[in-house]
């Protein structure tokens, strides 16, 4: 708990088996009331490893629904369990879980309802060993997107975001794509609703084991980012009406 709100992480996996251990004992878990991990139909033994560390709620898809798929239902379990502070951190050790106290004072003191990791703030992506041709699309797929959405962001391509209770009920991520354009597309949704985002800078590691997708579906990725982009433009002009864009039902 911090200041009596629940705080929960969510790990969504996919054949993390080699770096859930090491990501999951870094978590704090004096701080965190839940983890909960979805395993996205894993070809390696990631379920086992989880049970093995003590994770008491996972999911398991039995076939693979997408690193978006993976996501809505790690969300909606999060709500489900009652959580006021949700962080998302991927399994892969790629980005480190000791920001998750300052991600969590952030929005446990209602300074922001959403924190990102930003591994471009400062010069640590490259450092990192983030791929040169990475940076530049982030580079300019970010430009593009600040100035279609309106907002000002040092990237838009972190995997490490946490939100508020409110955030997560007030906008139809259930909508989304199941694929990885599905982190965009939240984002979009979050500042059309006029949500305020935090970064935070975040120390970044690439290496054989974290996942990363390949070139051409990052050129796939990045298409759909401009299109998702596009869209946003388009209800903020009052030109075009997407679903994506309208408030969830919440009992």
């Amino acid at each position: 708990m911090y200041k009596g709100k629940k705080v929960i992480v969510v790990l969504p996996a996919y054949n993390a088996a080699l770096t859930l251990e090491q990501t999951y004992r870094e978590i704090p878990l004096d701080l965190v009331d839940e983890v909960v991990l979805c395993d996205d139909a894993s070809r390696d033994e990631t379920i086992s490893v989880a049970k093995q560390i003590g994770i008491k709620h996972i999911i398991a898809h039995e076939k693979n629904k997408g690193y978006g798929g993976n996501q809505k239902s790690l969300y909606n379990k999060a709500l489900e369990l009652g959580g006021d502070i949700v962080i998302m951190l991927h399994p892969d050790y790629q980005y480190t879980p000791k920001l998750i106290p300052a991600m969590v004072n952030i929005i446990g003191d209602e300074l922001y309802p959403v924190v990102l990791g930003s591994r471009i703030l400062g010069k640590g992506a490259l450092k990192g060993g983030m791929p040169l041709y990475k940076y530049i699309a982030n580079r300019f797929l970010t430009l593009t997107q600040n100035l279609l959405v309106n907002y000002k962001l040092s990237e838009y391509h972190t995997g490490y975001r946490a939100f508020s209770r409110e955030v997560l009920q007030g906008i139809n991520f259930n909508q989304n794509s199941d694929d990885f354009v599905f982190d965009n597309e939240m984002l979009s949704q979050i500042i059309y609703a006029g949500f305020a985002i935090a970064e935070v800078t975040c120390p970044t590691k690439y290496f054989e084991e974290a996942s990363s997708i390949n070139l051409p579906r990052s050129i796939r990725y990045g298409l759909g980012v401009l299109r998702v982009s596009g869209r946003h433009f388009l209800q903020r002009m009052g030109l075009a009406k997407f679903s994506m864009y309208k408030a969830p039902n919440v009992g």
